[in-house]
């Protein structure tokens, strides 16, 4: 039985650990988006293969309660030295897109396997139909890039040729996909180190009883918080926006039930598996990391000193029925998961929001759109491949202070490269880059700034792929008073007679001399804007955060002028409800309500899974009204022109 102070020495030892296994990779990879974005993770795993440390300062925040248990039973005959490796997200559900290849490492004791190290780096491509290997419109997995399923990269410390080959043959980039593999396994062999050395002070059955100790506490710590949350069910949707390339919204629905110390994340009523990439290949895991992202977010915030480990998702039970957009069947195209899970954070944040308000932030932009460019370097006479820079909205307004400027509280792990060294690198110019005037929603306190980057090509047929771009059309909400923030856009030459808005598009092809405009969303803002302090908002126009115009507007404030600031904020209408989500969502709203969305859903539930993303895309297009009679009027002209769409089996549901 560990002590608490012999136990919190075993943590300190465990992170350290871990941050070593980060820096190792992190000095040692090839590709600026591990080198200089840290779209990467590693960390130390008990021999059931749960997580038990993670870094803090390095790398990816999203895995801290991932288990690598089911893809490491798919491998036979461990020893000494072998590194595995998977990035196919149906096959032990580990990786969640091709492009994060997770590698893992036995770490031997005594001749038995006591702990595992692991980690996964985000390749700039894996091949597949387009550069960096994801885009919104890809429609089945196998467009998404070459898939390994779990098996032994390295042999006894001899890495698998044959494989590498593989690996090179099917990727645009071969090079930086091998030198960020080999990187990784360095920092495994780093962390298989620092176990050794914890196994030498603690000894072996201490240090396998602390680890155990170690998610015991992670649970404890949990569990507290939740008993410190009233009970209740507290209600929350949200929407991508759109579940394909320029077709409909894509709704997320939960209820969050809190009882105690124990909570259940119900994502019944989420939209069905879609037929283009969005979709979070969780395969029914009732704690898979990816649903829980956002309860991780929340339980530091309430809880700083919280362990991060596999204990923590104990006490959360979530529910994502099959052939859904968070459980699809494959082969559904799962690689840009990472919008969807943004949309998740952000319908986790608003379920807590109303159950503890006085704790919880507005929105975060929930874009962290990665812009990655394919040209010929004139220079060298090369085809480049890379990822330019993320652009990442801000964060919501906070009980006590303003949004983060231009790092939303969901993404703020990924770093910025600077843009010296992108252009070093990549033939491109950057023409912009900073933050976005008026994007933030006002608030008592402020919403968080938007990023916006523009650069300018060089090269014909330059191809762009800006994944994860949206709140195009659904804006961050606001709380308390709080107003949404500014919409995300990507533009093509702004400004000049060939302007081009792409909509919510994530790829275009430009020309020599074209310009690309990306701003991301901003954050939302809290409390009443007319309770914002006059100096405040003076000295946010001082800064260039908030023009003359937007201060008159939205806060009541007349630059200079104390009289005529009083006068508008006299006349000022105190604002009402929990959210403000923008006159988008308001006026979808007004057509698509939640009796009609619910009356939507439960038709899709009933049918087969082949058929659900088909009848949803009708049932839009016939559409004549705003209640669920509209909805049923609707599914009986899609079933009058589809004899073949297996109406029995609705009836009997329904029913």
């Amino acid at each position: 039985m560990f002590d608490t102070m012999t136990l919190q020495v075993l943590a300190n030892h465990a992170r350290a650990a871990a941050e070593n296994m980060a820096h190792t990779l992190h000095r040692t990879a090839h590709s600026a988006f591990v080198k200089e974005t840290q779209d990467f993770t590693v960390m130390l795993m008990d021999k059931g293969g749960d997580t038990f440390a993670v870094p803090m300062d390095l790398g990816a925040t999203w895995y801290p309660g991932l288990t690598y248990g089911r893809a490491i039973a798919m491998v036979d005959d461990y020893r000494p030295g072998d590194v595995a490796f998977t990035n196919d997200p149906y096959s032990g559900h580990v990786a969640t897109h091709a492009p994060d290849t997770h590698l893992w490492k036995p770490v031997f004791a005594g001749g038995e396997i006591v702990a595992w190290t692991g980690g996964h780096i985000h390749n700039t491509d894996m091949g597949g139909a387009v550069p960096a290997s994801l885009s919104r419109s890809l429609t089945e997995i196998h467009q998404e890039g070459i898939r390994f399923p779990p098996m032994k990269l390295v042999r006894e410390g001899v890495f698998d040729e044959t494989v590498m080959r593989i690996m090179q043959t099917n990727v645009r980039q071969p090079a930086l996909n091998l030198g960020d593999i080999k990187a990784l396994v360095g920092a495994l062999t780093t962390g298989e180190r620092k176990v050794h050395q914890m196994i030498a002070r603690f000894g072996k059955r201490g240090f396998v009883q602390g680890v155990a100790a170690l998610m015991d506490q992670a649970e404890a710590q949990a569990r507290d918080i939740l008993r410190a949350i009233p009970d209740g069910d507290y209600r929350f949707a949200d929407y991508a926006d759109e579940d394909s390339d320029q077709a409909n919204p894509c709704r997320l629905n939960l209820v969050l039930k809190i009882r105690g110390d124990s909570a259940v994340l119900d994502f019944t009523g989420s939209d069905p598996q879609l037929a283009s990439s969005l979709n979070v290949p969780s395969g029914g895991d009732p704690r898979h990391t990816m649903l829980l992202v956002g309860v991780y977010y929340v339980l530091y915030t309430l809880n700083p000193r919280i362990l991060l480990n596999t204990g923590l998702t104990r006490p959360f039970t979530c529910i994502a029925p099959e052939g859904t957009v968070l459980n699809p069947v494959a082969p559904a195209a799962v690689g840009m998961r990472s919008l969807t899970c943004a949309r998740l954070r952000s319908v986790i944040f608003g379920a807590f929001s109303q159950a503890i308000p006085e704790r919880m932030p507005a929105a975060p932009a929930g874009n962290n759109c990665i812009v990655n460019v394919m040209t010929r370097d004139e220079r060298t006479q090369r085809t480049v491949i890379a990822a330019v820079n993320p652009v990442v909205g801000g964060g919501g307004g906070m009980p006590w202070r303003d949004g983060t400027n231009g790092s939303g509280a969901d993404a703020a792990y990924l770093k910025n490269t600077p843009i010296e060294i992108t252009e070093t690198e990549v033939p491109v110019e950057f023409v912009r880059y900073g933050l976005a005037q008026d994007s933030g929603g006002a608030g008592r306190w402020r919403g968080g700034l938007a990023t916006e980057m523009a650069f300018r090509v060089f090269a014909p047929d330059t191809r762009i792929t800006a994944r994860n771009r949206d709140r195009s059309l659904f804006r961050p909400w606001g709380i308390l008073g709080g107003k949404a923030a500014g919409l995300a856009e990507m533009i093509v030459n702004p400004g000049t007679p060939d302007e081009r808005r792409t909509g919510s598009a994530d790829t275009a092809i430009l020309g020599p001399g074209d310009v690309l405009l990306v701003r991301s969303a901003g954050g939302g803002g809290r409390g009443d804007p007319m309770e914002r302090e006059v100096w405040r908002v003076e000295q946010d126009v001082a800064r260039g955060y908030v023009s003359a115009e937007a201060a008159r507007r939205d806060y009541g404030v007349v630059v200079g002028d104390p009289q005529a600031t009083a006068a508008l904020r006299t006349r000022a209408v105190p604002p009402q409800g929990h959210f403000h989500f923008g006159p988008e969502r308001d006026g979808y709203e007004s057509r698509w309500t939640g009796a009609a969305y619910d009356a939507l859903t439960a038709i899709l539930a009933a049918l087969p899974v082949h058929w659900r993303f088909f009848a949803k895309t009708e049932i839009f297009r016939r559409m004549d009204g705003s209640d669920p009679e509209a909805v049923r009027r609707a599914f009986d002209a899609v079933c009058a022109r589809f004899p073949d769409l297996p109406r029995p089996a609705l009836d009997e549901a329904a029913a």
